[in-house]
């Protein structure tokens, strides 16, 4: 399962995740990670949640960001939530060029029974459609 959280900068979509993932902290069974490019959340999530800050390990693209994240998930056999905060961001590309990045997230979710939130900074009239189905 994928779900996006979408909308433009400055919408507090980066609360809505945390909020997520601090809520899930309760029922999950298995390991949370939450990749973001900044240390600044990191004392807002419960110490339960591994958080990953991408900009210590200078990701350059989709592709990069894709192994990094493959190799996160394949650290632990049983991680049962992917949090991404910004990947479009991370990845340094603009949404309607990241459809293999979603491709990927999609296979990886349905092999690894993983449930995954990503957040997009952009309306929902931006968003192409092979985002718009995970809304």
């Amino acid at each position: 399962m994928i779900k996006v959280i979408y909308g433009p900068k400055g919408t507090g979509k980066t609360k809505i995740i945390i909020d997520e993932a601090n809520k899930k902290v309760a029922s999950a069974k298995g390991h949370m990670i939450f990749i973001t490019n900044t240390k600044r959340y990191m004392y807002d999530l419960h110490r339960d949640v591994r958080v990953i800050d991408t900009s210590d390990y200078d990701i350059a693209g989709e592709e990069a960001l894709i192994g990094f994240i493959k190799g996160a998930v394949a650290a632990n056999n049983d991680n049962e939530y992917l949090f991404i905060d910004g990947a479009a961001r991370i990845a340094g590309k603009e949404i309607k060029d990241m459809a293999a990045f979603y491709y990927m997230l999609d296979k990886l979710s349905a092999t690894n029974d993983l449930s995954i939130y990503v957040t997009c900074s952009c309306s929902e009239e931006e968003l192409p459609d092979f985002v718009k189905k995970y809304i």
